[in-house]
């Protein structure tokens, strides 16, 4: 007889176990399916650390999704035991027109977020790592942070197997169905098969095998994660003084980064923010290489110049982009009984404690008192 459940949670990456979570919470009988092994660095959800910001210059339609994941992460952290989100403060660096300040800046004047506006000077004095050009100005976010994504899978997972989530590792999912009555799911993975009475389908960037008729084209890019070793060690950057920060230069180009997390030797880590190659998840370029390595440091001497003092190490990962870089939050247009989160687009993790309520909301509700009306995959058909 084919095992039957409330829900299937195909996915436990950051959206997914957290959508575990909140339904077994509920009281949903769950089953949760996963290709790898628990809080993998397969995929989006590894690295060490985050972003967290409220201010939002994406859309200030993101913020009141921000406000509540503020919430959950302080419960996540409660109910779990595990370090998942530290507060240190952020830094939105650029011109006074950039994205990154002006943005910010208009969805927290939108929504009366507490802020300040530093000029180069301003910075310079406040933190000293940074270096920037007469003309920058920075929006600076007391309540910015960071989330640690592998300590928050764990987290969420550890949550939804202590509320009777069932839960399978390295069982890559082959295929669902839907009836056409809205009434019935099943999957068929490399072990057998499933059905429930809903689906919650959260690839990250699996989307676009998992996901071909969703009418939302998701593609997905390379992305590499460095960690360096500052010159005179990491004491300037620790949390306590180093915020995190995104910092854009005139020509849109941006980078973002951390304090250092791990310790004397453990570096402090940073990227570039949307500068990668058109990747498949199966086939992934998962190698650095030195010209990589080259351009980040060359990058970095003239805006922090004691950061790429040593080299430490370097991560692939990936961003599973929609063409306007919003996510995909809803249930399916064509099948009802399945709920989709997918289309991160590189900003997602900040949201997923708030994504799992969502979620859950979506399964055994069929709505949702939060705003996503944003991330309807009938808002763009490419």
């Amino acid at each position: 007889m084919t095992p039957s459940y409330d829900v299937i949670v195909i996915g436990l990456g950051g959206m997914g176990s957290a959508a575990a979570y909140h339904l077994a919470a509920r009281g949903q009988r769950v089953l949760g399916l996963e290709q790898f092994g628990p809080a993998h660095n397969f995929g989006s959800s590894h690295g060490g650390s985050r972003i967290y910001r409220q201010a939002y210059f994406e859309d200030p339609a993101y913020v009141p999704l921000l406000l509540r994941a503020h919430e959950l992460w302080e419960k996540l952290a409660v109910d779990s035991g595990h370090e998942v989100f530290t507060e240190t403060g952020g830094l939105m660096i650029g011109r006074e027109d950039s994205t990154a300040f002006a943005g910010t800046l208009r969805s927290a004047q939108q929504w009366g977020l507490d802020h300040e506006v530093l000029t180069a000077a301003d910075i310079r004095r406040r933190f000293p790592t940074f270096t920037p050009s007469d003309r920058d100005v920075a929006f600076y976010e007391r309540k910015a942070g960071l989330a640690r994504p592998e300590a928050t899978v764990t987290a969420h997972l550890d949550l939804a197997r202590a509320h009777g989530a069932e839960l399978h590792f390295a069982e890559p999912v082959l295929g669902w169905e839907a009836d056409g009555a809205g009434r019935k799911a099943w999957v068929v993975t490399d072990r057998g098969s499933y059905t429930a009475d809903r689906l919650v389908i959260a690839p990250g960037a699996w989307a676009p095998k998992l996901l071909p008729d969703l009418g939302v084209s998701v593609t997905v890019e390379r992305q590499v994660m460095y960690w360096f070793q500052p010159e005179g060690g990491v004491g300037p950057f620790t949390a306590d003084r180093h915020p995190i920060y995104i910092w854009e230069d005139p020509d849109g180009t941006q980078i973002y980064g951390f304090p250092a997390l791990d310790g004397c030797e453990g570096g402090a880590k940073i990227a570039f923010f949307r500068k990668g190659v058109p990747s498949d998840p199966d086939t992934l370029d998962r190698q650095i290489h030195p010209e990589e390595i080259a351009a980040m440091a060359e990058y970095l001497r003239p805006r922090i110049p004691s950061l790429p003092g040593r080299f430490l190490k370097a991560a692939a990962c990936m961003y599973s982009n929609t063409p306007d870089e919003h996510f995909v939050l809803a249930q399916h247009p064509e099948h009802p009984q399945a709920t989709v989160a997918c289309g991160f687009s590189g900003h997602g993790f900040k949201f997923v404690p708030v994504i799992g309520e969502i979620i859950a909301d979506l399964a055994t509700e069929g709505t949702t008192k939060h705003p996503i009306a944003l991330f309807d995959p009938r808002r763009v058909r490419v």
